[in-house]
């Protein structure tokens, strides 16, 4: 018997195989393997990927594709028995019985006869589940190598799965919402109306379109969007527009702000013009909801699109917008993490000051909602690893759900980096004014406006929560 465990990467050349001779190995199966086997393979059938689909098949849940097990008979061929040299002639495998997710797989391949003339092995392939119950089981044919290797194995490729599972969460949060009343301010370029008309199809916007009702109509037919149902505001310019918007806004008439194809500041030019009564006592600040595929956790970054050098009373503000925003998203008790490069008191550093200030301003209550801690360098923030090698006991390190970033230039590369490096998915939202603003970039894929949508219909819903 030889275990395909045994990090040995070596072979039998075929005068050394014998009838009889085995080799084995187990493996549990995780949804990583069905996702990336559907990668490679391009199978894309819903049963190994769709819980709600797999649910209403005759096996009630998702399950492997099948070859999944022929790839481990393969894996043990290849690798073990006979090894590396082997080149496969046939296989022939029967799948008996499916396989779900968590369940332990054992493969095992025996020789059961050899052909002198061309060094043909045939081998019994057999894959049986922890219950002991056979999965799959066939006969592969190889043609065995002629002499003995022995190598270090080789280092395979790192594989990380990018999904957008947790943007798919947050847009689940939202399926018993009502569509949420939206001005959409100048929406005069395909991606911005296309986000429009894609939120209103996914349920979570009412899109009120303000701007030039004849190039708004001229863009929908050329790229085949139905806007028949939305209401539209006919205003030419994109400053009238931002304008008109928020007017709609202070009415009531609408309950959030969408971005369209306008300069970031000709809108938020019209959200804090006084006589459009839709400022509150909070700063107006930005958050990034990101959601990177190597943290756990959804991460808030704040502030990267408005307050450009903020000072230590507009931080309040705008950790507070934050942590109100991580509650209506469902965290309870947001953990946040002030960042600066290093995570000492340097008088020498002003945000390290700021930090221990905005911590000690939780303590007293001036802060409320989260648990603070900073100042923090990255690393020590998102790494309890990192913050232990350092020496830093902390409740937020490798654990925060915001970071607070010393200024909007370091706020900003920080998400972008995050989003262009890790392939974080990324949504943005403008906190502090009388009704959510949904600002996207024009990089954002249509996924994050979806996205920035759902967030300002959850944060809506929050608000009306807490009024009632």
């Amino acid at each position: 018997m030889i275990d395909a465990d045994d990090g040995v990467s070596a072979n039998l050349p075929y005068d050394e195989i014998l009838v009889g001779q085995s080799a084995t190995r187990t493996r549990a199966l995780t949804m990583d393997d069905v996702r990336l086997f559907a990668t490679v393979s391009e199978n894309r059938n819903p049963v190994h990927l769709d819980p709600r689909f797999a649910a209403g098949s005759g096996h009630g849940k998702v399950i492997a594709h099948g070859m999944w097990t022929g790839a481990l008979v393969s894996g043990l061929i290849g690798s073990r028995l006979p090894g590396p040299g082997t080149v496969y002639l046939s296989q022939d495998l029967h799948f008996l019985h499916p396989i779900s997710v968590g369940d332990r797989i054992t493969a095992t391949v025996t020789v059961v006869e050899k052909r002198d003339a061309d060094r043909v092995v045939v081998l019994d392939c057999g894959c049986v589940n922890q219950d002991g119950i056979l999965v799959a089981g066939g006969i592969a044919e190889v043609v065995a190598p002629v002499a003995k290797v022995q190598t270090a194995p080789v280092e395979l490729p790192e594989v990380q799965l990018i999904g957008h599972h947790q943007h798919d969460a947050l847009l689940k949060k939202c399926e018993r919402l009502q569509p949420l009343p939206t001005a959409v301010a100048y929406p005069c370029n395909e991606p911005a109306l296309r986000a429009a008309v894609d939120a209103a199809e996914a349920g979570l916007i009412a899109p009120v379109l303000v701007g030039p009702a004849r190039q708004m109509k001229a863009i929908a037919a050329e790229h085949g969007l139905d806007i028949s149902a939305c209401r539209i505001v006919d205003v030419e310019c994109p400053k009238d527009a931002a304008e008109a918007a928020a007017r709609l806004a202070r009415d009531g008439e609408v309950q959030a702000l969408m971005k369209g194809s306008l300069h970031t500041d000709e809108l938020m030019g019209a959200v804090v013009r006084k006589d459009n009564a839709l400022r509150t006592a909070a700063r107006i600040s930005h958050v990034f909801v990101m959601h990177v595929p190597t943290y756990e956790r959804t991460l808030l970054i704040t502030d990267a699109a408005i307050n450009i050098s903020p000072t230590l009373d507009d931080k309040v503000h705008i950790v507070q917008n934050a942590i109100h925003l991580a509650q209506a998203l469902g965290v309870k008790t947001p953990k946040v993490a002030i960042l600066s490069a290093v995570e000492n008191v340097n008088p020498k550093i002003p945000s390290t000051l700021e930090a221990a200030v905005l911590c000690k301003m939780a303590d007293r209550g001036q802060i409320t909602g989260g648990v603070l801690d900073g100042p923090l360098a990255f690393d020590n923030a998102i790494s309890a690893e990192a913050a232990r090698t350092k020496g830093i006991e902390s409740p937020v390190a490798g654990q925060a759900d915001i970071l607070l970033v010393p200024d909007m230039v370091a706020g900003n590369m920080l998400a972008k980096q995050l989003s262009f490096l890790a392939n974080a998915d990324a949504a943005g939202i403008v906190l502090g004014a009388k009704v959510p603003v949904i600002l996207t970039s024009r990089a954002d894929s249509q996924r994050s406006r979806l996205a920035s949508c759902a967030i300002a219909a959850l944060l809506a819903q929050a608000r009306r929560a807490a009024a009632e």
